[in-house]
């Protein structure tokens, strides 16, 4: 590793992965080891990204690997690994399989990066980060998983489309798990500091909502043959920037809860505040009665998940 320069890990050399890849090194955030089962194929992806590094400039080393040795002091590993969704399956039905596949993964990561922070994005995502926080054995502050930041960016994706304003203006807020029980807030979403209560009608705000809860399975039904990887893979990279920089950004994230907003032991989006150390924040903020049982909906539907894997 070059001196200075920090190294992130992803495993999963499918859309997700490779894109985040992509992603990373296109800002300079680090040097990438890209890690995948299917020999040939972290190789040639990595291969064919550094191939673009004389044309679009940057520098960073890229290694596709096999096996998790070249992974070995990693700062953060995102984890993307499992099957993808494909029409007609919800995230849960990956459940086993993905457990399965993600438990692997992590105890091989904390076997080479101990002191790494791991950023989950394989489905159903709640579960999944429960399941590598207990495999890895790490402190909470160390294992989150990405889920708030894409749903957030899809509903300001929609508000700013239903609005006809930059992107840039709109702040809002998802809490909860990662799934159709997500609770958009639109109390707390703004654009450019003014309530979208104000702006928009509740009967169109009501739409923006329910087609953020379900902006993965409107991708799944157009590609038919995969799930996003565009918008995902830029949110784990946001967190993964958010940490190597040391930028104290406050982001949604899915975390472990030890009783903050009336949940404990379980992984649910909410936001924190992403520095060096990891998650160095839980931020809760009051919500109202409707939203709490929102959130409890959506935390007791992540809590079905973890009770059928028994961790």
């Amino acid at each position: 590793m070059a001196i200075g320069r920090s190294k992130v890990t992803v495993v999963g050399a499918g859309n997700v992965g490779a894109t985040a890849a992509h992603w990373i090194a296109s800002k300079e955030l680090a040097d990438v080891v890209l890690v995948d089962i299917v020999e040939g194929t972290p190789q040639g992806k990595c291969l064919d990204l550094a191939q673009a590094a004389p044309i679009d400039g940057f520098d960073v080393k890229l290694v596709g690997a096999n096996s998790y040795e070249e992974t070995a002091n990693s700062d953060v590993v995102i984890i993307t690994a499992g099957l993808p969704r494909k029409p007609g399956m919800s995230r849960d039905d990956l459940l086993k399989t993905n457990s399965d596949i993600v438990g692997q993964v992590t105890e091989q990561v904390a076997k080479y990066s101990p002191n790494s922070i791991i950023i989950v994005v394989s489905n159903p995502l709640d579960a999944m980060a429960q399941v590598a926080f207990r495999r890895s054995g790490f402190p909470k502050n160390r294992v989150m998983g990405m889920a708030g930041v894409l749903d957030s960016a899809r509903m300001r994706c929609f508000v700013a489309e239903e609005l006809d304003v930059s992107v840039e203006n709109v702040t809002c807020f998802v809490l909860g798990g990662h799934g159709d029980t997500m609770v958009p807030l639109p109390r707390y979403s703004t654009v450019a500091g003014i309530p979208i209560t104000e702006l928009i009608a509740k009967d169109k705000l009501d739409a923006i909502i329910s087609r953020t809860a379900n902006g993965g399975a409107e991708i799944v039904g157009l590609l038919k043959t995969g799930s996003a990887y565009y918008a995902p893979s830029l949110g784990a990279v946001e967190m993964t920037e958010a940490i190597l920089k040391d930028k104290k950004k406050i982001l949604p994230c899915a975390v472990f809860l030890e009783g903050e907003y009336g949940v404990s032991n379980l992984f649910v989006g909410v936001p924190v505040k992403l520095g060096k150390n990891g998650i160095e924040q839980i931020i809760e903020i009051s919500l109202t009665n409707d939203e709490r049982t929102a959130l409890h909906k959506s935390a007791a539907a992540v809590q079905e998940l973890v009770d059928i894997l028994n961790i």
